[in-house]
């Protein structure tokens, strides 16, 4: 059984695990806001992990940095992918923790295709606010290294289903993809688009596991919310450093659950960025990296 750590602050608890760095509760007043997970029990769908040294998919397990070509272990087998990092089976070690706070860190690499060296630190802090996170990555190593990095939460906004939530967040383009592979075609705007979620309205029937762009930060900050008919809902905000935001609506084939949750995931870069480049991160000898978000109650 994993090794987890509990939070309390301002009506909100918090349960992260050593393993993953896993955020597998977090609730205000009692209420779910992520869809979390039993205790000791394998971590399903990603639940809550963080995605490091790459969100999202790397097609083939196959990429080119500095003119090498590194082939990783593909884990997504029925698209024939590398699917959200090497950090998500480790055990992270617990560096620093009190009543509202704990910092877990973890080595990453080097290892089959991906022969860099990382110090990763996750830093939780519960306060009236809601739940902060700030993932920092530091090279380690002395060659450059690629990186990117995303959480993986699957937000609960009430009691009703998820086609009655409503959804809002300020994203004006959104990555065609694949839909076989779910791999990157192009950006597209999301105007006149089912995608459009600009102004909130209700997910319905609509399914989502795409990644957008073109977000609107202000002051900084980028925001979305999720509302329950009912009056209750959980929101999301996270800095510049994540340009991009998977949305997925968790469908699922019969007789798996299905829709529990939103996953809502700000990227610092798209899927496939160790091929296309888009705004991936290149770390330098003992550079680091600092990422931000936030989850609280509406």
């Amino acid at each position: 059984m994993s090794t987890e750590f509990s939070l309390s602050a301002g009506g909100y608890t918090a349960v992260v695990t050593a393993r993953a760095a896993a955020l597998r509760v977090l609730q205000y007043q009692g209420r779910d806001l992520v869809v979390p997970f039993a205790a000791g029990e394998a971590i399903p769908d990603y639940r809550g992990i963080i995605a490091a040294p790459w969100p999202n998919r790397i097609a083939d397990g196959t990429y080119r940095f500095d003119g090498t070509v590194h082939h990783l272990p593909v884990n997504e087998q029925d698209r024939g992918t590398s699917l959200h990092g090497l950090a998500f089976p480790l055990d992270w070690t617990l560096k620093e923790s009190d009543a509202g706070s704990l910092t877990l860190t973890c080595t990453l690499g080097p290892s089959t295709g991906y022969p860099f060296a990382l110090e990763l630190s996750a830093r939780y802090v519960l306060d009236d606010a809601g739940l902060h996170t700030r993932v920092t990555a530091r090279n380690a190593g002395d060659a450059p290294a690629p990186y990117g990095v995303c959480p993986h939460p699957y937000l609960v906004a009430g009691s009703s289903p998820l086609d009655q939530w409503v959804l809002d967040f300020p994203a004006d383009s959104f990555l065609e993809v694949t839909p076989d592979r779910l791999l990157p075609v192009g950006v597209v705007a999301v105007e006149g688009h089912a995608f459009d979620f600009r102004t909130p309205r209700s997910l319905g029937g609509t399914e989502i596991d795409h990644a957008f762009t073109g977000i609107t930060f202000d002051d900084g900050l980028a925001r979305l919310s999720l509302r329950d008919p009912a009056g209750t809902g959980a929101g999301m905000s996270w800095d510049e450093s994540c340009p991009w935001l998977q949305i997925h609506t968790a469908d699922k084939p019969a007789p798996l659950p299905n829709r529990l949750g939103l996953a809502v995931e700000p990227m610092t870069c798209p899927p496939d960025s160790f091929n296309s480049g888009t705004d991936l991160i290149r770390l330098e000898p003992g550079a680091s990296h600092s990422a931000t978000w936030t989850i609280y109650a509406l």
